[in-house]
């Protein structure tokens, strides 16, 4: 039964007839119950779960940076939807059945803000990773030396990652994290992006620096 929570006149909740009432993004929606077609999936329609489940997998782990990385992308889908989207257009390869993500195209953040010219990542002993990148100050609006770095690093081998969020400045050049010493003789793959802290929402597209072995 639905229930009338502001009168006549405002929205209602729970199923009603073939009906359901639900609160979505500040607003009272209704929405038809889902009809079954009895008819079995299209290839194209399995081949589309397939390439989701995947990109949902592998986002929904860093689903904070997903949430930064994509907020200003859409007024009215959700960060998430955004990035799902964008990522199983350019980061799934192979032939159905058998896809696969690109790490390499995967993007976590997806932006205006200026990417540092050479962005480099170095394997160091006892499990650490040195990012680098130049540091300069152009003449340019959407780029500034306070910008904070988010480094993210994804081990395939143990389906693990390993995040620091704004952590050091734009003009810092570098960065060295430590990664769990359970990573080593792993290749893991390693990505960069850029938060504003003058622009509100402002940020960089997520950049892959590299894929290295980690040293003991």
């Amino acid at each position: 039964m639905g229930l009338l929570r502001q009168g006549i006149l405002g929205g209602f909740r729970k199923k009603t007839g073939s009906v359901v009432g639900a609160y979505w993004r500040t607003l009272d929606v209704i929405r038809g119950l889902p009809r079954s077609s009895g008819k079995a999936p299209t290839q194209a329609q399995k081949d589309q779960q397939l390439k989701f489940g995947l990109t949902t997998g592998f986002l929904s782990w860093i689903s904070d940076l997903v949430f930064t990385g994509y907020k200003s992308m859409s007024k009215i889908a959700t960060p998430m939807n955004v990035a799902v989207s964008y990522n199983i257009s350019a980061a799934i390869t192979g032939v159905s059945p058998n896809f696969t993500l690109d790490y390499a195209k995967i993007r976590f953040s997806n932006g205006k803000l200026a990417l540092p010219d050479g962005m480099d990542v170095e394997s160091l002993p006892a499990a650490k990773l040195k990012f680098s990148w130049l540091h300069a100050d152009p003449d340019d609006k959407l780029l500034d030396a306070t910008d904070m770095a988010t480094i993210l690093v994804y081990n395939p081998v143990k389906a693990k990652f390993v995040k620091v969020v704004n952590v050091v400045p734009r003009s810092a050049g570098t960065y060295t994290l430590q990664v769990p010493a359970s990573f080593a003789d792993d290749d893991v793959h390693c990505y960069i992006s850029f938060n504003s802290l003058k622009k509100k929402e402002l940020v960089s597209v997520s950049a892959h620096v590299g894929l290295v072995g980690v040293i003991a």
